[in-house]
Protein backbone atom coordinates (compact mmCIF):
# COMPACT_ATOMS: atom_id res chain seq x y z
CA UNK A 1 0.00 0.00 0.00
CA UNK A 2 3.00 2.33 0.21
CA UNK A 3 3.97 4.44 -2.65
CA UNK A 4 7.14 6.42 -3.21
CA UNK A 5 7.60 9.83 -4.78
CA UNK A 6 8.68 10.34 -8.59
CA UNK A 7 10.00 12.66 -9.68
CA UNK A 8 8.49 15.71 -11.58
CA UNK A 9 4.89 16.49 -10.87
CA UNK A 10 3.20 13.17 -11.51
CA UNK A 11 1.82 13.74 -14.47
CA UNK A 12 1.27 10.38 -15.93
CA UNK A 13 0.56 8.75 -12.78
CA UNK A 14 -2.79 7.09 -12.56
CA UNK A 15 -3.81 8.11 -9.01
CA UNK A 16 -3.80 11.78 -10.35
CA UNK A 17 -7.10 11.37 -11.56
CA UNK A 18 -8.79 8.43 -10.41
CA UNK A 19 -11.40 6.54 -12.68
CA UNK A 20 -14.76 7.04 -10.80
CA UNK A 21 -15.45 4.10 -8.77
CA UNK A 22 -17.44 1.24 -9.97
CA UNK A 23 -20.76 0.25 -8.96
CA UNK A 24 -18.62 -2.97 -7.67
CA UNK A 25 -16.08 -1.07 -5.52
CA UNK A 26 -18.86 1.50 -4.29
CA UNK A 27 -20.63 -1.20 -2.43
CA UNK A 28 -17.59 -2.84 -1.00
CA UNK A 29 -16.50 0.26 0.33
CA UNK A 30 -19.94 1.07 1.79
CA UNK A 31 -19.94 -3.05 2.75
CA UNK A 32 -16.76 -2.99 4.57
CA UNK A 33 -17.47 0.88 6.28
CA UNK A 34 -20.59 -0.32 6.99
CA UNK A 35 -18.80 -2.73 9.51
CA UNK A 36 -15.90 -0.57 10.47
CA UNK A 37 -18.59 2.42 11.47
CA UNK A 38 -19.99 0.11 14.36
CA UNK A 39 -16.75 1.21 15.89
CA UNK A 40 -16.55 3.97 15.33
CA UNK A 41 -15.05 5.84 18.69
CA UNK A 42 -12.49 3.21 18.89
CA UNK A 43 -11.18 3.03 15.48
CA UNK A 44 -11.26 6.67 15.02
CA UNK A 45 -8.47 7.28 17.87
CA UNK A 46 -6.77 4.42 17.02
CA UNK A 47 -6.29 6.81 13.45
CA UNK A 48 -5.47 10.05 15.09
CA UNK A 49 -2.92 8.41 17.42
CA UNK A 50 -1.22 6.83 14.67
CA UNK A 51 -1.29 9.37 12.63
CA UNK A 52 0.29 11.74 15.49
CA UNK A 53 2.72 9.03 16.16
CA UNK A 54 3.94 8.26 13.11
CA UNK A 55 3.59 11.75 12.25
CA UNK A 56 4.53 13.76 15.01
CA UNK A 57 4.41 17.08 12.88
CA UNK A 58 0.51 16.75 12.39
CA UNK A 59 -0.28 17.18 15.92
CA UNK A 60 0.92 20.96 15.23
CA UNK A 61 -2.64 22.07 14.15
CA UNK A 62 -4.04 21.12 17.31
CA UNK A 63 -3.43 23.13 20.29
CA UNK A 64 -5.14 20.83 22.46
CA UNK A 65 -3.09 18.11 22.30
CA UNK A 66 0.07 19.14 20.41
CA UNK A 67 2.75 18.54 22.76
CA UNK A 68 0.96 15.02 24.20
CA UNK A 69 3.63 12.64 23.44
CA UNK A 70 2.62 9.17 24.91
CA UNK A 71 -0.13 7.48 22.90
CA UNK A 72 -1.65 6.11 26.26
CA UNK A 73 -2.16 9.74 26.65
CA UNK A 74 -3.86 11.10 23.38
CA UNK A 75 -6.02 8.10 23.39
CA UNK A 76 -7.55 9.35 26.94
CA UNK A 77 -7.43 13.41 25.69
CA UNK A 78 -11.47 14.19 25.17
CA UNK A 79 -10.23 16.55 22.65
CA UNK A 80 -8.64 13.96 20.44
CA UNK A 81 -11.92 11.73 20.60
CA UNK A 82 -14.12 14.59 19.46
CA UNK A 83 -12.17 15.15 16.58
CA UNK A 84 -11.89 11.41 15.66
CA UNK A 85 -15.78 11.15 15.82
CA UNK A 86 -15.75 14.28 13.33
CA UNK A 87 -13.22 12.60 11.31
CA UNK A 88 -15.18 9.61 10.92
CA UNK A 89 -18.75 11.13 10.60
CA UNK A 90 -16.98 12.98 7.93
CA UNK A 91 -15.86 9.55 6.09
CA UNK A 92 -19.08 8.21 6.96
CA UNK A 93 -21.14 10.86 5.01
CA UNK A 94 -18.84 10.81 2.05
CA UNK A 95 -18.84 6.57 1.86
CA UNK A 96 -22.92 6.89 2.78
CA UNK A 97 -22.88 9.54 -0.08
CA UNK A 98 -21.10 7.70 -2.97
CA UNK A 99 -23.83 7.58 -5.20
CA UNK A 100 -23.97 11.18 -5.51
CA UNK A 101 -21.15 12.72 -6.73
CA UNK A 102 -22.84 16.04 -6.03
CA UNK A 103 -23.16 15.55 -2.46
CA UNK A 104 -19.49 13.95 -2.17
CA UNK A 105 -18.13 17.04 -4.04
CA UNK A 106 -19.75 19.24 -1.03
CA UNK A 107 -18.04 17.81 1.58
CA UNK A 108 -15.11 17.65 0.48
CA UNK A 109 -15.21 21.50 -0.85
CA UNK A 110 -16.68 22.08 3.04
CA UNK A 111 -13.76 19.96 4.76
CA UNK A 112 -11.57 21.48 2.07
CA UNK A 113 -12.29 25.24 2.63
CA UNK A 114 -12.07 24.95 6.72
CA UNK A 115 -8.89 22.94 6.25
CA UNK A 116 -7.12 25.26 4.08
CA UNK A 117 -8.34 28.97 4.93
CA UNK A 118 -9.31 28.45 8.39
CA UNK A 119 -6.94 25.86 9.84
CA UNK A 120 -4.22 26.37 7.87
CA UNK A 121 -3.40 22.92 7.39
CA UNK A 122 -1.05 21.51 4.32
CA UNK A 123 -3.13 19.50 2.34
CA UNK A 124 0.21 16.70 2.29
CA UNK A 125 -1.83 16.02 6.18
CA UNK A 126 -4.63 14.62 4.02
CA UNK A 127 -2.45 12.22 1.85
CA UNK A 128 -0.97 10.71 5.00
CA UNK A 129 -4.20 10.82 6.61
CA UNK A 130 -5.65 8.48 3.73
CA UNK A 131 -2.62 5.98 4.15
CA UNK A 132 -3.03 5.81 8.05
CA UNK A 133 -7.05 4.95 7.45
CA UNK A 134 -5.60 2.18 4.99
CA UNK A 135 -3.51 0.87 7.17
CA UNK A 136 -5.55 0.72 10.44
CA UNK A 137 -8.42 -0.68 7.89
CA UNK A 138 -6.27 -3.58 6.89
CA UNK A 139 -4.53 -3.98 10.62
CA UNK A 140 -7.99 -3.93 12.43
CA UNK A 141 -10.52 -5.39 10.01
CA UNK A 142 -8.12 -7.88 7.78
CA UNK A 143 -10.44 -10.00 7.21
CA UNK A 144 -12.96 -7.58 6.28
CA UNK A 145 -10.58 -5.63 4.20
CA UNK A 146 -9.24 -8.17 1.54
CA UNK A 147 -6.85 -7.12 -1.12
CA UNK A 148 -9.96 -6.38 -3.74
CA UNK A 149 -12.28 -4.28 -0.91
CA UNK A 150 -8.15 -2.57 -0.01
CA UNK A 151 -7.94 -1.15 -3.79
CA UNK A 152 -11.66 0.42 -3.74
CA UNK A 153 -10.49 1.82 -0.54
CA UNK A 154 -7.11 3.08 -2.22
CA UNK A 155 -8.67 4.47 -5.54
CA UNK A 156 -11.68 6.15 -3.32
CA UNK A 157 -9.19 8.15 -1.40
CA UNK A 158 -6.71 8.71 -4.14
CA UNK A 159 -10.10 10.67 -5.10
CA UNK A 160 -10.46 12.64 -2.13
CA UNK A 161 -6.91 13.39 -2.19
CA UNK A 162 -7.42 14.79 -5.20
CA UNK A 163 -10.81 16.63 -4.99
CA UNK A 164 -9.08 17.78 -2.27
CA UNK A 165 -6.09 19.19 -3.65
CA UNK A 166 -8.35 20.87 -6.15
CA UNK A 167 -10.68 22.89 -3.43
CA UNK A 168 -6.93 24.40 -2.17
CA UNK A 169 -6.53 25.66 -5.27
CA UNK A 170 -9.32 27.22 -5.70
CA UNK A 171 -8.98 28.64 -2.18
CA UNK A 172 -5.39 30.15 -3.31
CA UNK A 173 -3.57 27.66 -1.21
CA UNK A 174 -0.17 27.96 -2.08
CA UNK A 175 2.22 26.11 0.26
CA UNK A 176 2.95 22.90 -0.32
CA UNK A 177 5.41 22.04 1.18
CA UNK A 178 5.84 18.02 2.68
CA UNK A 179 6.86 17.21 6.24
CA UNK A 180 10.30 15.70 6.01
CA UNK A 181 9.36 12.09 8.13
CA UNK A 182 8.49 8.60 6.56
CA UNK A 183 7.99 11.00 3.09
CA UNK A 184 7.65 8.11 0.84
CA UNK A 185 4.36 7.32 2.82
CA UNK A 186 3.09 10.83 2.73
CA UNK A 187 1.61 10.25 -0.86
CA UNK A 188 -2.25 8.31 -1.48
CA UNK A 189 -1.93 5.16 -2.17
Amino acid sequence: MERTRGEGDGEGDPLERPSPLTDKERLMIQDSWAKVYQSCDDVGVAILVRLFVNFPSSKQFFSQFKDIEEPEELESSGQLRKHARRVMSALNTLVESLGSADKVASVLRLVGKSHALRHKVDPVYFKILSGVILEVLGEEFSSLVTPEVGAAWTKFFAMVCRSITAVYEEAGWTKLSTPTERSSSSECV
